[in-house]
């Protein structure tokens, strides 16, 4: 009987042994494979990187995630709320240290975020913010106000402040979009003789924006410039533009690659540079500090990071959404 308990209990220590492992694990981007430690893995989450801001992102975050020690999930939403909900959920099975996100709606994506923390896994939110406080640890932003202030400035001068015009906006429940359009016409709304035409969203999609400033320079055969919410809108609008021989004023915001090389070969005329790299940089540092201190943190939940203008006086210095110094 002695000889049975002695077996039983070095199998049950055995199994206790495996079931523990090590903290070693190879990092992954496609969610295969065992799961790293709660403390190795940082899971990443963005909208698709076809879009090169969101490749950025998700390039500088796995980049200095790996940098600190950790392992990465890198996964993308497309926008889609409960695509985004099921990957929260990956990380929550996961027992992800931290969630990175850039988020698929203000609105939409409190639930999935207040269900991490729930589950005692912080989210640092990057480029776009929800509209609930409390729940994200953090949301580090771009100073979209006062980049738009900088870019409508830009545009007025471009326009000699006169002159009708449209505007292109992102996605309506995206808080940046508001937010831009209103820094926008805080300055454009200031000269009586600049009058918009035509405003409508494009949904920060080059195909779509394409098609709507189309039937914009139909409709409108005066125009003179088109503002756009963010660089993709601003390519497809410079497309259409170019396809009906027309010399109008095109204006963005990101400071994409395809927008500065268009700006050096006197194309679209200026981007707004929103800061991506170092956004995601900020945000896993701090998730970094945050895990290492306990669930503490010494900054404050709302962060914003100034933009550059980026127009032909700068644009050679600039690469991979940041400035050369």
């Amino acid at each position: 009987m002695l000889k049975k308990i002695l077996v039983v209990a070095a199998a049950t220590s055995l199994l206790a042994l495996s079931a523990c492992g090590d903290d070693s694990s190879s990092g992954t981007s496609s969610g295969s494979g065992s799961a790293p430690a709660a403390s190795k893995l940082i899971v990443i989450i963005t909208p698709s990187p076809d879009n090169v801001f969101f490749k950025a992102e998700q390039d500088a975050a796995a980049a200095q995630a790996k940098k600190l020690g950790y392992e990465t999930l890198v996964l993308s939403h497309d926008d889609d709320p409960t695509k985004q909900s099921q990957e929260i959920d990956t990380a929550i099975s996961r027992k992800a240290a931290a969630i990175i996100l850039d988020n698929a709606g203000a609105d939409a994506s409190v639930t999935a975020i207040q269900r991490a923390k729930d589950a005692s896994i912080p989210t640092f939110l990057i480029d776009r913010e929800i509209n609930k406080t409390g729940v994200a640890v953090a949301q580090i932003v771009s100073n979209n106000a006062q980049g738009a202030g900088l870019g409508g400035t830009e545009f007025a001068k471009l326009m000699g402040n006169k002159g009708e015009y449209a505007e292109l906006t992102g996605k309506p429940t995206d808080t940046n979009a508001g937010v831009r359009s209103q820094g926008y016409h805080g300055v454009l709304d200031q000269y009586p003789d600049l009058k918009m035409v035509a405003q409508q969203s494009a949904n920060w999609d080059q195909a779509e924006a394409l098609q709507k400033t189309q039937t914009i320079l139909q409709a409108h055969p005066n125009i003179k410039g088109i503002i756009a919410g963010n660089d993709t809108m601003a390519l497809g609008a410079w497309a259409a533009v170019q396809a009906a021989k027309k010399d109008i004023i095109v204006t963005g915001f990101d400071g994409s690659p395809d927008v500065v090389a268009s700006i050096l070969k006197n194309g679209i005329k200026a981007t707004v540079l929103q800061p991506a790299s170092k956004i995601s940089e900020m945000a896993v540092d701090q998730a970094d500090a945050y895990i290492k201190a306990g669930g503490k943190t010494d900054q404050p939940e709302k962060q914003s990071v100034d933009c550059v203008l980026v127009n032909p006086d700068n644009a050679k210095s600039v690469s991979n959404f940041a400035v050369a110094s």
